[in-house]
């Protein structure tokens, strides 16, 4: 009995303290647009859902270190994200409460947005997920090919997140994975550039520099990648020395992957917000406003591509937050340790033809409600994920 009831207490301090943190994001966004910071955001009635072009296309961004409202959506952090408040929020349907009830790791995290079941293993092990990713029901569901469906991932260890562990569903349906790390690696060992001075662009996780696991052979040889991409190895390469952090080398990429096969359902995790384990809060704050930044350029590239524009619905949350400057156990910013409820609420943010613009949803969310949404968005079935759609973005 008092095991239970300790379980039962944590889980109504969780949703109390969620619903809170809700509230107050509601009231940040407000109080943004009465002053004229987002000036769309709540100035007129939302739009209503226009009718979706049969061959629609989703985008899915999610972030590998998330940040806090105090960064963030707070008035003494909404500087550091401007594109969000002033362009994006006031077009999206902004969910202010998603709660993520499992392991706060990045990997396992971004696993379980992707299979919509809490996945319970290490987050530094090199394994699949052992539930179905959402890219499985897409291709099988469907019948789509390889092609049609992607995941560009920051770091070695999220090498597996494109197929489950085949104990569930049957093998040969995941996305492929890009690992631009690898991808640029490979290019810097065939050509005559110098690594030097791509150190940055190279390294594999910010939370422990020195994890490398096991690579994992691709269905898809790097060579042949950046052949399939139509990439000189030098004008990538050379393109690679233009960039400031591995999240741009990331959208680099992506932008090639819509140009030459324009997948239809396409998911990118960046991760440059992660570097606050390094302990510099200056860092932090660059990597959200890098953030900030490449969420407003995804959103223009799948505007001003043809295949992409006006049937395109794009998905942006972060995988959790960070802890509290509160919390006795945890370090603040840095890290994500203690598994508080600050730590597990974080948000949504939808665009696209047919969502309503200006618009917040209050009501609790789950993490596991990525998946169910994505299903019932693209028209395919998604039977062991455990989450619900979200009615407000379909």
């Amino acid at each position: 009995m008092i095991g239970s009831y300790s379980v039962s207490t944590r889980t109504e301090c969780l949703q109390q303290i969620a619903q809170q943190r809700a509230m107050t994001r509601r009231s940040f966004l407000r109080s943004a647009a009465a002053v004229g910071t987002a000036s769309r955001l709540f100035g007129f009635a939302p739009l209503r859902a226009a009718a979706l072009p049969k061959e629609q296309k989703t985008v899915v961004v999610t972030f590998g270190g998330g940040a806090r409202d105090e960064e963030t959506f707070a008035p003494e952090g909404q500087e550091n994200i401007p594109h969000l408040m002033n362009e994006l929020i006031p077009q999206a349907t902004f969910c202010t409460q998603v709660v993520n009830h499992g392991i706060l790791g990045h990997y396992v995290a971004t696993a379980t947005l992707a299979t919509g079941v809490y996945e319970r293993f290490d987050n530094f092990a090199d394994v699949a997920p052992k539930n179905p990713t959402v890219f499985e029901y897409f291709r099988k569901g469907l019948g789509r090919p390889a092609t049609d469906t992607w995941v560009i991932a920051p770091s070695n260890g999220f090498n597996r997140i494109g197929q489950s562990d085949g104990t569930q569903f049957a093998p040969g349906f995941g996305a492929q994975v890009i690992l631009p790390k690898h991808l640029l690696a490979s290019a810097l060992s065939k050509t005559s550039t110098s690594s030097a001075g791509l150190d940055f662009l190279l390294q594999d996780n910010y939370e422990d520099p020195l994890f490398t696991p096991p690579a994992v052979q691709s269905n898809v040889q790097l060579s042949g990648l950046i052949e399939m991409l139509h990439l000189s190895l030098d004008d990538f390469t050379h393109h690679a020395k233009t960039l400031s952090s591995a999240d741009e080398l990331s959208v680099y990429v992506m932008r090639q992957l819509m140009r030459q096969f324009a997948p239809s359902l396409l998911w990118i995790t960046l991760h440059d917000m992660d570097i606050a384990h390094s302990g510099a809060y200056s860092l932090y704050l660059e990597g959200i406003r890098r953030t900030d930044r490449l969420c407003a350029e995804i959103w223009q590239m799948i505007e001003t591509d043809p295949e992409y524009k006006g049937r395109t619905t794009i998905l942006i949350l972060p995988d959790f937050g960070r802890d509290s400057d509160f919390s006795a156990s945890g370090n603040g910013f840095q890290h994500h340790r203690t598994g508080d409820p600050l730590s597990r609420t974080t948000w949504m943010m939808a665009l696209g033809p047919h969502i309503r613009q200006s618009r917040t949803v209050d009501r609790p969310l789950d993490s596991l409600d990525l998946v169910a949404t994505l299903g019932a968005m693209m028209n395919f079935a998604t039977p062991s994920a455990k989450g619900k759609p979200i009615v407000e973005v379909l």
